[in-house]
């Protein structure tokens, strides 16, 4: 057996006191961080672009592309809601022209305004005046338009008497609204 170069150490062999120095170093340093703790963070809170405050866009001083005549254009139904997905809410307006007489056909259309912007703008047209409807409800759920409405099932069906009641959903997909039929559509 060979002998080794260097004799043993005698800091190699543990004995009671190097575990007491240990534990009382162990213990000094919990101490010391319960005693010391870091300061308060202090970093600027960032400020959302899109507050969730934003008011929905107004529908008067709108310009609807309706034809009137004398008569002007009335908002008989809206709805507020985040459509597009930027915090900031659009309006649905359900219009159609201020008739004494009957029922006029609604145009539904969306409004929108921008946080620079001073005045609320028209951007899209989900249901068109000349398509003959009347909406008899409005809402937004879930950044979705749905619409529910009465119509006719062809140009022979008198004005008076709409014969089709039908729901659609309008939902913002790719830079345009994208129109479905909910099931529940239906002849009265």
């Amino acid at each position: 057996m060979q002998q080794p170069a260097v004799p043993e150490l005698a800091h190699t062999h543990t004995r009671p006191i190097h575990w007491l120095a240990t534990a009382t170093a162990l213990a000094a340093v919990i101490a010391l961080s319960s005693v010391l703790q870091p300061r308060p963070a202090t970093a600027a809170q960032t400020t959302d672009p899109h507050p969730a405050t934003a008011a929905a866009p107004a529908t008067t001083g709108i310009d609807f592309p309706l034809r009137c005549g004398p008569v002007k254009p009335l908002v008989v139904k809206k709805a507020t809601g985040d459509l597009d997905g930027d915090g900031r809410p659009e309006t649905i307006a359900a219009v159609h022209c201020d008739s004494a007489m009957g029922t006029p056909p609604d145009g539904l259309y969306v409004l929108t305004q921008g946080a620079d912007t001073p005045h609320p703008r028209l951007v899209a047209t989900l249901l068109d005046p000349e398509e003959r409807r009347t909406v008899t409800a409005l809402t937004v759920q879930d950044g979705a338009v749905l619409a529910t409405y009465l119509g006719y099932s062809s140009a022979d069906v008198p004005s008076c008497c709409p014969d089709v009641k039908a729901d659609a959903k309008w939902r913002w997909k790719d830079n345009l609204f994208i129109r479905s039929t909910p099931a529940g559509t239906h002849t009265v």
